[in-house]
């Protein structure tokens, strides 16, 4: 099997890896257990910095998934707790995969508490096999957005999202214990304010920046494997409504063109009960549901982190009428152009199988 850095597996295999667990009666093929872990790495992590390592044992049908913490950024997210979001998305993108290909996979968060880096154990079976309730159905049916979602940081069509999808967004992240709504009106301005004032902050932040800049590509000279390529920043502002990162920052691009952004962005706003890693694992497959099912449904979506990065600013995101969860993420959604391909780590960095 030939695979590509981001592309997942080639779709001309997909045959063979169905006949492969047809026949399984106790373990998935390297071929199979590769095929799943490009699908995972395929998920979006801070400036793509694609913090994890998975491992899988023969004997035991188990995959494990490692923050690899050399790609902690200690300047955006000191807690980490971004790092766990990133794997968590990496993790649903597992879960679709192995659902899709006819697999279970029998989910341990944090399964060695002295262990912080073993963020998860995904026990693999066939679905005939598996405990009773450890198989999603729904989940196979996002399989084919896992190759079609990129971030995108156009502006977007002034067209609302439906209610009836931003239910189903809303029942995404319910099925992975989060809470995802949007942002109404009244809070919306507020917010909008605090994205403008965490972008000031971090313009007069210089370890800040500099930590961003390490993370911008610029593919003239270099062809990245992680990071954020140049031509994935996005276009210029020119409304001073723009809710995504500029990844520019104090820099200069010849060349970029600035646009005018939607009037009212679409907010949408994801929580968690609780504040510690299993929560932020949590968040992160939520986040990952909710984008696949935004990708599956033909809407787009971006990310709006820089808020969520500064304490002060990070509780007065919460709902003034709820009051209630802690704020993992801001997703910006509509309709526009699909984002940019970005570049991923080849699998050889990224997953060892043992005998």
């Amino acid at each position: 099997m030939t695979v590509r850095a981001g592309r997942g597996w080639m779709s001309s295999t997909s045959a063979q890896f169905r006949r492969e667990i047809q026949m399984l009666s106790t373990s998935p093929s390297d071929t199979t257990v590769t095929a799943l872990v490009a699908d995972a790495t395929a998920a979006p992590s801070l400036h793509n910095s694609q913090p994890w390592q998975f491992r899988y044992d023969r004997s035991a049908h188990v995959i494990t998934l490692r923050a690899d913490f050399v790609r902690t950024m200690p300047e955006a997210d000191p807690s980490t707790r971004e790092l766990h979001m990133g794997c968590g998305a990496a993790l649903l993108n597992l879960r679709v995969s192995a659902a899709h290909y006819g697999l279970a996979a029998v989910i341990a968060l944090l399964p060695v508490p002295g262990d912080q880096a073993l963020l998860a154990e995904a026990r693999l079976a066939p679905l005939t096999d598996a405990p009773t309730g450890a198989a999603d159905p729904q989940l196979a049916e996002l399989h084919s957005a896992i190759r079609d979602r990129h971030t995108c940081r156009f502006p977007f069509a002034e067209q609302p999202i439906p209610p009836e999808l931003r239910s189903l967004f809303s029942d995404a992240a319910l099925a992975e214990h989060a809470d995802f709504r949007f942002i109404d009106s009244i809070h919306l301005d507020t917010v909008l304010q605090l994205m403008s004032d965490a972008a000031g902050y971090a313009r007069m932040d210089p370890a800040r920046d500099a930590e961003q800049r390490y993370w911008t590509r610029d593919t003239k000279a270099d062809a990245p494997v992680d990071g954020v390529p140049d031509y994935a920043f996005g276009p210029g502002d020119a409304s001073g409504r723009s809710t995504t990162r500029d990844f520019v920052g104090t820099a200069a691009l010849p060349g970029r063109v600035r646009v005018r952004f939607e009037r009212r962005p679409q907010l949408g706003l994801l929580s968690t009960n609780g504040d510690r890693p299993p929560d932020w694992l949590r968040a992160g497959q939520a986040l990952e549901r909710v984008l696949l099912s935004a990708t599956a449904k033909g809407v787009c979506a971006s990310f709006a982190t820089q808020p969520l990065e500064w304490p002060e600013l990070r509780w007065t995101l919460r709902d003034p009428v709820l009051g209630t969860g802690h704020p993992q993420m801001i997703v910006r959604m509509g309709y526009g152009p699909v984002g940019p391909h970005t570049p991923r780590r080849p699998l050889g960095q990224v997953l060892v199988i043992e005998p």
